[in-house]
């Protein structure tokens, strides 16, 4: 079996922690990174320093025009939408957050489809492995439990966008090779994710998960809150919050 796949590492703990896990799932692996108009380098700069902590190859592709059309949102307007701070408890969840970005999901999963279906049909094509033998998979840390209430974290969403994306993909109408898409932690609580994540070796210290982009996590932000509370269940110590 030849297999090829890519990661979506965003340099947050979850995405982090699906890399970590994927690199034994697949022959070759490439970690996938997009600059795509966020106010902050910081998560990009995180996901380069994971990716070299685990060995595997790395791409960081510049989407930065994404920001110009999915401009409703605090992760692209933060001028426009500030980021909000204490939504927390109870309310995470409930209602579409002005953090979400307007079909970012859905175009990140198109783009790893790409890369995985390029390596596939090279392995095909030009290297000689046969369809039969080949495998072709997206892996991606969307969350549907312990998430801020994203519609493109829900695994209903993936379900479907794989579909159509097979149905227009050339490895899968010709070669009858599926593209597959992998979310091993969609059914998982934040604690869960952190206890997988320390299982997995994953420098956590080097994970970014702040909305904003300063020398440390702001800690008042939806997300830096949800990773407190992760970290609280699982009854671990953040090494990123830990500093002085």
């Amino acid at each position: 079996m030849s297999s090829h796949g890519v990661s979506l590492l965003s340099g947050g703990m979850d995405s982090a922690a699906v890399t970590a896990g994927a690199r034994g799932r697949v022959d070759s692996l490439t970690a996938l990174t997009f600059r795509y108009g966020q106010t902050h380098a910081r998560e990009v700069d995180a996901a380069r320093e994971i990716a070299a902590d685990l060995g595997i190859a790395h791409r960081i592709v510049d989407i930065s025009f994404l920001g110009e059309v999915a401009w409703y949102s605090a992760l692209t307007s933060p001028a426009r939408f500030p980021v909000p701070a204490g939504r927390t408890g109870a309310g995470i969840g409930f209602g579409v957050p002005i953090t979400y970005v307007p079909l970012r999901n859905t175009i990140f999963l198109a783009l790893g489809a790409a890369l995985a279906e390029s390596e596939a049909l090279s392995a095909i094509e030009t290297g000689g492995d046969h369809p039969a033998e080949t495998d072709a998979v997206v892996f991606l840390a969307p969350n549907a439990i312990d998430y801020s209430g994203y519609p493109d974290c829900r695994p209903e969403f993936f379900d479907r966008a794989i579909e159509t994306i097979n149905l227009g993909s050339k490895l899968a109408t010709e070669h009858g090779v599926r593209i597959r898409v992998e979310t091993p932690i969609i059914d998982m609580t934040k604690a869960e994710i952190v206890r997988l994540a320390v299982d997995l070796g994953v420098r956590l210290e080097a994970t970014w998960s702040c909305y904003r982009g300063g020398a440390a996590p702001c800690g008042e932000c939806e997300s830096c809150a949800l990773r407190a509370r992760g970290f609280a269940e699982a009854g671990v110590v953040d090494p990123a919050a830990a500093g002085p």
